[in-house]
């Protein structure tokens, strides 16, 4: 395998799932540079660190840090006390915290300036967590649970709102635009709920209004994505199909299939919102160009199910 020098410069996709492992794929040449151990869980989330040098990962009972500029292709830490299925991660855009969400229930702030990071804030849901995404604010999170709550959690000043979209419906995924004009959350019935978003004037939690029901696949929803433009939204699904909706009137604008029948567990677009990566159970991520249908490029090596990547780039060219 390749070293990754200069990593920050390349485009570098990391891809992970049921065969305990994390590849790491030059995005321009579907070459894998590197595979990095996952061992005794599946993968359930990737991102990586503004600065690109570190890729954390979560799993069951386990978040792990990866350094990218290094030759090891073991994890450099392995986050202490943690509890059942870890679901999402993310971090703040400056790479100061770190946030974890899983089936424990909880919603975790890990204090990422000390060498072991530390939990400095939690927020319990009641149910487990499937879902979590920051807003572009850095300061509201929002929260999907299997019991089928949406949250809003103020992570400085723990306010919160709580909503239920859809009874006995477990949320899957969440967003938020880029933008900040939209909240989009996805369940397990096959339906997507929008929201649109604004500033509260007493410097409180955005406002909350619902916008529209879309009945979006007919199976489980996994994911729900807006891209970097915040023109478009995507969902992706257990039907083998994913679907975009311009977010101009939420209408379908192009929607993609899989031939054989796999589920679509995760989705990333590029910087320019002209391409998506995604990760299925047929252990195949996949480059498509949007405004063509085509797919471009297929990144081959994982032996089971990919259920998680992570694609942050400048360009795709």
């Amino acid at each position: 395998m390749a070293s990754l020098e200069n990593n920050g410069d390349q485009l570098i996709l990391a891809t992970g799932g049921y065969d305990h492992t994390i590849k790491l794929w030059q995005a321009h040449t579907g070459h894998c540079v590197r595979t990095l151990q996952h061992d005794d869980s599946q993968v359930n989330a990737l991102d990586r660190t503004p600065d690109k040098t570190m890729l954390a990962s979560c799993g069951y009972m386990s978040i792990r840090l990866y350094d990218l500029t290094s030759t090891s292709c073991s994890p450099v830490i392995n986050f202490e006390g943690v509890m059942k299925n870890v679901t999402r991660l993310g971090f703040q855009e400056d790479g100061k915290w770190m946030f974890t969400a899983g089936e424990d229930c909880r919603i975790r702030i890990w204090d990422m300036s000390f060498s072991s990071p530390q939990c400095k804030r939690m927020f319990d849901c009641l149910t487990p967590i499937n879902a979590a995404c920051l807003h572009p604010n850095q300061v509201e999170m929002a929260i999907g649970s299997q019991g089928g709550g949406v949250y809003l959690w103020d992570v400085k000043s723990d306010r919160h709102e709580q909503l239920i979209p859809e009874v006995d419906a477990s949320i899957q995924d969440i967003a938020i635009s880029p933008d900040g004009m939209y909240m989009a959350a996805v369940n397990n019935k096959g339906n997507c709920y929008i929201w649109s978003l604004s500033s509260s004037s007493d410097q409180h939690l955005s406002v909350l209004k619902p916008k529209l029901k879309i009945t979006a696949h007919k199976r489980y929803v996994l994911r729900c994505k807006f891209s970097p433009d915040s023109s478009l939204l995507v969902t992706t699904s257990a039907d083998s199909t994913f679907k975009l909706y311009r977010t101009s009137d939420f209408s379908l604008f192009r929607e993609f299939s899989l031939d054989n029948k796999k589920w679509i567990w995760d989705i990333a677009f590029s910087a320019d919102s002209k391409y998506i990566f995604t990760a299925s159970s047929d252990g195949l991520a996949r480059l498509w160009k949007i405004d063509t249908r085509d797919i471009e490029r297929e990144y081959i090596g994982h032996q089971k199910a990919i259920t998680a990547l992570s694609f942050k780039d400048e360009v795709v060219s």
